[in-house]
């Protein structure tokens, strides 16, 4: 007995003595290189406060980020994994641009089967780029122009609601949640614009489609434990085949697709949406229609067209690609771009003469065009342009982008003072802190302060060319840009059209991020009052 218990004790001893060692020599990664970074706690590293819901992760990278001034890059551990924190503008856009090829894996979930692993955001190396040229052209002007009187139905749909709810009210206003606002909107355009399906979410939110949107965006404590676990655990993840959305959620937006795709080959229809276009590149008769040399170039938020795009390619696109495309744009369309709806109402609700401003060209605009929106409409007024790029800066729903190092790469010196270049190794993430850095005071005076005159046609020029970093950088910039804005520029149409967005006694301001929630949200909710506009 004594022998058994003495055994033990060794067993025991020796492991903790080997998890010690082992933890030491992972923690000190980045101090024998002359990396500064904030010290690590065991088996969590820096992701103590997040695990516990006490700090908001884009609040932890901002404070990483200024712990630091004077570094090029910083070191950061998510667990027992290492990453590289980019903090010099000139070495980002050498990662991402010039030297992109070392850094072309992205996803935690390429190793993974689920759909996650087939969508273009999860493909890495040359499957990346062939998809990418195959579904650039779905994503051109050309195409988003024709899908904007869909977005306009949905948009006119919503308004119609709320208008009539504002005229029964005995107040003469509304408090409304912009959290179910938004993503009941940004469902219903993503549905229409991705499989042509009508849905009015808003007015009846249990419908099936909204409700798995909801489930399959919210990112609760299963679904964030689970991105954690395949984002740190990529080979376990594809063995034991752990995946974020459940096998019922998966399969309902799979027979969704399918079930579109059968009932337009049988009738033979043709409707200029997304199902349709990757229909048309499954068959490979998809080609990008030329547009103006200046298109890309007449809005604040920079577009950033990629060299990919133009390249022919032999990719053959499988049911299974279609369905994993438009899930991404549908979980994209759904989370991203409520989010930046929900800050953009905050925003006007809390900045009247911005609002002010912005209605009155509204209202300018729908005159001296007799009421007529359409996508060249939609790009013809600068300040709506001005304050959705400020949005955008202000409150960038990605909070970082992240790339996973390919091959050994040397990132020169992490400060004027350090003797030896540092070297990361394959398979190492970096981060751009996109939040951070759109804080800085150094790239954008008074950061906090919601401020669209930073991108008037004076100012915009002025910025340093890789600080504004609205949809990426590089070649693997957001492909669905440019459907994104038509969305957002829309619905701020057509509610400052008829209606005023004031705050509530319980909207946050100033702003301030609830530490438990994943995403961007503010404590205490989005609740926000609509009154009908005077002239109405």
């Amino acid at each position: 007995m004594i022998a058994i218990m003495f055994i033990l004790t060794v067993c025991i001893v020796g492991v903790a003595v080997a998890g010690v060692i082992y933890l030491r020599q992972i923690y000190s990664a980045f101090s024998k290189y002359g990396v500064k970074h904030i010290t690590p706690l065991p088996l969590v590293g820096n992701m103590g406060k997040q695990c516990l819901g006490l700090e908001h992760f884009a609040d932890h990278i901002t404070g990483l980020y200024k712990k630091f001034p004077e570094e090029r890059f910083v070191g950061r551990f998510e667990f027992v994994n290492e990453l590289v924190v980019l903090r010099d503008l000139d070495l980002i856009k050498q990662v991402f641009t010039k030297d992109m090829e070392c850094f072309d894996h992205r996803s935690p979930f390429s190793e993974s089967d689920s759909f996650f692993g087939r969508n273009l955001f999860a493909l890495n190396g040359q499957e990346w780029k062939k998809m990418r040229a195959t579904l650039s052209p779905a994503f051109t002007g050309s195409k988003i122009r024709k899908m904007v009187p869909f977005i306009m139905e949905v948009g006119d749909q919503m308004t119609a609601m709320l208008m009539k709810k504002m005229k029964e009210s005995k107040t003469g206003y509304i408090n409304i949640d912009c959290e179910e606002l938004t993503s009941s909107y940004a469902n219903d355009v993503i549905v229409s614009c991705a499989l042509g399906l009508k849905v009015d979410s808003y007015k009846d939110p249990e419908n099936p489609i909204y409700a798995r949107g909801r489930e399959s965006a919210t990112f609760g404590f299963r679904e964030v434990f689970m991105y954690f676990l395949i984002s740190n655990l990529p080979s376990l993840a594809k063995i034991f085949e752990w995946d974020i959305l459940s096998q019922s959620c998966k399969e309902f937006f799979r027979n969704i697709v399918l079930d579109v795709i059968k009932d337009r080959e049988l009738k033979q229809t043709v409707r200029p949406d997304m199902i349709h276009l990757l229909m048309e590149a499954k068959k490979g008769k998809l080609s990008e229609n030329t547009v103006k040399s200046d298109e890309a170039n007449t809005e604040s938020a920079k577009f950033e067209q990629s060299a990919i795009a133009t390249r022919r390619t032999e990719y053959v696109l499988t049911d299974d690609d279609i369905i994993a495309q438009i899930l991404l744009l549908y979980l994209e369309g759904f989370g991203t771009v409520s989010i930046l709806m929900n800050f953009l109402l905050y925003e006007l609700a809390a900045n009247s003469d911005i609002q002010d401003r912005l209605a009155k060209e509204i209202k300018e605009h729908h005159a001296l065009n007799v009421g007529k929106l359409d996508y060249d409409s939609l790009k013809s007024m600068p300040y709506l342009d001005m304050v959705i790029s400020e949005v955008i800066r202000l409150w960038h729903p990605s909070i970082i982008l992240d790339r996973e190092c390919n091959r050994d790469y040397d990132l020169g010196k992490p400060n004027k003072d350090a003797d030896n270049d540092f070297i990361i190794k394959k398979g190492t993430k970096i981060i751009i802190p996109i939040h951070a850095i759109h804080r800085d005071p150094q790239y954008f005076p008074n950061p906090e302060k919601f401020d669209p005159e930073r991108f008037s046609s004076e100012n915009k020029d002025k910025m340093h060319s890789s600080a504004y970093i609205p949809f990426g950088i590089g070649p693997r910039n957001c492909i669905g840009l440019r459907l994104g804005l038509c969305e957002m520029k829309a619905i701020t149409y057509q509610i400052l059209l008829n209606m005023e967005i004031l705050p509530t006694e319980t909207t946050c301001i100033p702003a301030k991020l609830c530490p438990s929630s994943l995403s961007l949200k503010l404590e205490g909710g989005h609740t926000l009052r609509l009154r009908l506009r005077a002239h109405t």
